[in-house]
């Protein structure tokens, strides 16, 4: 093999997919929930996206950000109207659009003083895998081999609002927060902890900066997961989602966090024509009428079952989420074996830090496959 061993992947070739269903080079179908981890929000070959992005490529795939392209523009304000009226500015993966908020957090915090610099993540988080998102993730298991890290970070213990408060201090340039955590095991934050960090950014001059490359994009039955909390962040990050399956990714800031000039941040790929017609697509098929209030239905049916579930097999320890956004964690069984029975039965589920299982289903699942995906996970608890 010519690729470099960075993932332990599943002994499967996949070639094909429609819908919730991808196949394998064989012809074996197997039901996705995975969507990429989160990205292939309307399913697999989608035909308005395909649409789109056939369109696009005939017309103009790439052009540097030295020029103005349509679908940029179009994207920039669907998000901005769809979000707290901000400013965007495009990158091409959620680790990249981290990086972008952590560049503008340091230079509002240089613009209030000298000494305000540092920037506070929680415990278990991840914000990405470059260096410095690397560093505002809160798991050593992934530092560890890449130190010494981006100095001025500090970690909370997520949910706890009086650790939060020790940490906080007029040093303090910006918070980092995951409304739901999702690699460490689908954790949703309280509402009281988020309005907490809300108050406490405006009472030290920080800046709130909300990470929803993974909850977002229509995931928690809301566009946006802060949307359904009632907290708005000062920056929002987006990314896998967004694309429909053509990697881009977005940070939005209110005027307060607006500070960038040219020459402080740039990108070759980001906002590229194809891409951000993909995510325009995306979009509009998202907030078209009754969209998101189907997906909250179909999460709440799904949480509903599993619940069930969780009352019959004690291997069952925990079910949690939001939308189709949900982990279900396990108790004397390994959540890679339930992940490995699953895929020999034809089912794709992605694990997850606290021995949990993720379900991330396209947002566009029918009701009959929920039915199948709980059908196959009954028959594994069943054998474990």
């Amino acid at each position: 093999m010519f690729l470099m061993n960075t993932y332990n992947r599943f002994p499967v070739t996949l070639v094909y997919g429609k819908g919730s269903w991808v196949y394998d080079i064989n012809g074996k179908a197997y039901l996705d929930f995975t969507s990429g981890i989160a990205v292939n929000v309307l399913g697999h070959s989608h035909p308005e996206l395909v649409k789109a992005i056939k369109d696009q490529a005939e017309k103009l795939i790439h052009c540097s950000n030295l020029y103005w392209n349509l679908p940029q523009m179009e994207l920039a304000e669907l998000l901005s109207k769809n979000t707290f009226g901000g400013k965007v500015f495009f990158a091409n993966t959620g680790t990249e659009a981290n990086e972008a908020a952590i560049k503008i957090a340091r230079k509002y915090g240089k613009m209030k003083s000298e000494k305000k610099f540092k920037i506070l993540s929680a415990r278990n988080s991840f914000h990405g895998r470059t260096l410095g998102s690397l560093t505002a993730t809160g798991q050593p298991k992934y530092q560890k081999p890449f130190e010494p890290l981006v100095p001025g970070f500090d970690y909370f213990e997520f949910n706890n609002i009086e650790d939060l408060r020790k940490k906080v201090s007029d040093e303090v340039c910006a918070i980092f927060l995951e409304p739901i955590q999702g690699e460490s095991g689908i954790i949703p934050a309280t509402k009281e902890f988020l309005e907490e960090a809300r108050r406490l950014c405006d009472e030290y001059d920080i800046l709130l900066v909300f990470d929803e490359v993974q909850c977002g994009m229509g995931r928690t039955g809301k566009l946006f997961a802060y949307q359904k909390y009632g907290v708005t962040p000062d920056i929002l990050t987006v990314a896998k989602g967004l694309g429909g399956g053509v990697p881009i990714g977005a940070v939005v800031v209110n005027e307060k966090a607006n500070v960038l000039e040219p020459g402080d941040h740039g990108t070759t790929f980001g906002g590229n024509p194809l891409a951000c017609r993909a995510g325009v697509t995306v979009m509009k098929e998202l907030t078209k009428e009754g969209f998101l209030d189907e997906v909250d239905r179909k999460g709440r049916y799904l949480l509903e079952k599993l619940s069930r579930m969780k009352e019959k097999y004690s291997a069952v320890e925990d079910v949690r989420g939001m939308g189709l956004m949900i982990g279900i964690q396990f108790s004397g069984v390994e959540n890679k074996n339930v992940a490995m029975k699953c895929f020999e039965k034809g089912l794709l589920v992605v694990p997850a830090g606290n021995n949990t299982v993720r379900l991330l289903p396209p947002l566009t699942v029918e009701y009959g496959e929920i039915d199948t995906a709980l059908r196959i996970l009954e028959e594994v608890l069943q054998e474990i």
